[in-house]
């Protein structure tokens, strides 16, 4: 079994998360380039690439850590997205929503993998294969 972070399949979503994230504020205001459509990109950017980084960490603990990071980039993440939604920013509406589900999904991935990591008193791959 490979041991990248590339075959987490959390990792997958998120980076498939930054990409839509791009697209969404690529809409909003130009008076915004440097306010909450850089915020709301970096935040995105941040978790896939906690999730990396944490990978690579040589304890279970730090690589917990990374995880919980990137939980909290991605609350961070909502949080700016609905208020673009409030401000009237989002053009594309079901754009915006598959990021807000694929956000839910994230989350809930990563809070699954944490509980795995600390309920375990044996060493668990880190990788998990996409099935056929």
């Amino acid at each position: 079994m490979s041991s990248s972070y590339k075959d987490l399949i959390v990792w997958q979503k998120a980076m498939g998360l930054v990409t839509k994230v791009y697209e969404l504020t690529a809409d909003f205001p130009s008076t915004e380039v440097y306010g909450l459509t850089s915020q709301a990109r970096r935040s995105a950017v941040s978790i896939p690439s906690n999730i990396a980084e944490g990978s690579q960490k040589k304890t279970r603990k730090d690589f917990i850590n990374f995880l919980r990071i990137a939980k909290a980039s991605s609350a961070e993440l909502e949080t700016q997205l609905l208020i673009a939604q409030n401000l009237k920013f989002v053009l594309k509406i079901e754009l915006f929503r598959e990021c807000l589900n694929l956000i839910i999904e994230i989350q809930k991935m990563l809070s699954s993998l944490e509980s795995k990591f600390l309920s375990s008193t044996k060493n668990l791959p880190l990788v998990t294969k996409n099935s056929p």
